[in-house]
C-alpha cells in the first residue's frame, strides 16, 4: 500500500496540498469516471483489493429499497458502483477524512445519486440506523486493535438477515482475519480469492431454536 506524502490515507485533514485529478475503471460493463485528489487512499487508480471486492461479490439488486455502507470508503468508488446498482437504495459513505468525503460527495453528483449518498465521518451516522450490507476494503495500515475496534463497532449494526463484504490481502492477514471474525461468533465464508485478495462474507450465526 503506497503511502500519501507524510500523511496517511486515515488522517482526518490531510496536510499535503490538493491535487486534483481523475480515475477511470470499469466494473460490470459500467465504466467510471470519479475525481481524487492526493491525501485519500489510492488516489491514483483504483486498488487492486478494491477491485477484486466489487468484482467478486454480488452487487445488491437494483430494485430493493436498502440501506448499504462503504466503510472506509475514501474517494467513492465502491460508493458510487453501489448507488450506480441498487437504484433504491440509500449509501452511507464513512470515512475520517475530511478530503475522502468531499470527493465523495462531487462523485456522487457526477453519477446523479447525490440524493442516495450520504457522506459522513464515523459520529456522524446516527445511532439507531442500521445497514442491510456493509461494504470494505478495511484499513489494515490503522493497525490490529483500531481495525478489530472498527469492525466491532460496525458489524454490529448489520440487520439481522444482512451481510458485511470485506476484502484483505492474504498476505496483510486475510486469513487471520477470517479467523478472528469467527472467534467473534460472526459466520465467514471466503466467498473468492483472487490476485492474493480475500473476498468475505460476514453474517450473523444461526442458532438453533
Amino acid at each position: 500500500m503506497r503511502c500519501v506524502s507524510a500523511d496517511h490515507y486515515f488522517t482526518p485533514v490531510p496536510e499535503v496540498r490538493e491535487r486534483v485529478r481523475e480515475v477511470e475503471f470499469t466494473i460490470r460493463g459500467q465504466t467510471y469516471r470519479l475525481t481524487t485528489s492526493s491525501g485519500v487512499f489510492s488516489a491514483d487508480r483504483l486498488d487492486p483489493g478494491t477491485a477484486v471486492l466489487l468484482r467478486k461479490a454480488p452487487l445488491p439488486a437494483g430494485d430493493a429499497a436498502r440501506i448499504l455502507l462503504d466503510l472506509g470508503c475514501g474517494y467513492g468508488p465502491i460508493t458510487c458502483v453501489l448507488a450506480a446498482t441498487a437504484l433504491t437504495s440509500t449509501v452511507y459513505a464513512v470515512d475520517v477524512n475530511r478530503r475522502a468525503l468531499d470527493l465523495v460527495r462531487r462523485n456522487a453528483a457526477a453519477i446523479g445519486a447525490a440524493d442516495r449518498v450520504i457522506p459522513a465521518t464515523p459520529d456522524e451516522v446516527p445511532a439507531d440506523v442500521t445497514f442491510d450490507e456493509i461494504w470494505s476494503n478495511p484499513p489494515i495500515r490503522i493497525g490490529k486493535v483500531e481495525l478489530h475496534d472498527m469492525l466491532d463497532r460496525w458489524l454490529s449494526r448489520l440487520a439481522p438477515d444482512g451481510a458485511a463484504w470485506l476484502v484483505v490481502a492474504r498476505h496483510l492477514g486475510g486469513d487471520s482475519l477470517h479467523a478472528w471474525l469467527v472467534k467473534r461468533g460472526w459466520a465467514v465464508e471466503r466467498h473468492a480469492s483472487q490476485k492474493g485478495y480475500r473476498v468475505l462474507r460476514v453474517r450473523h450465526s444461526r442458532t438453533p431454536s
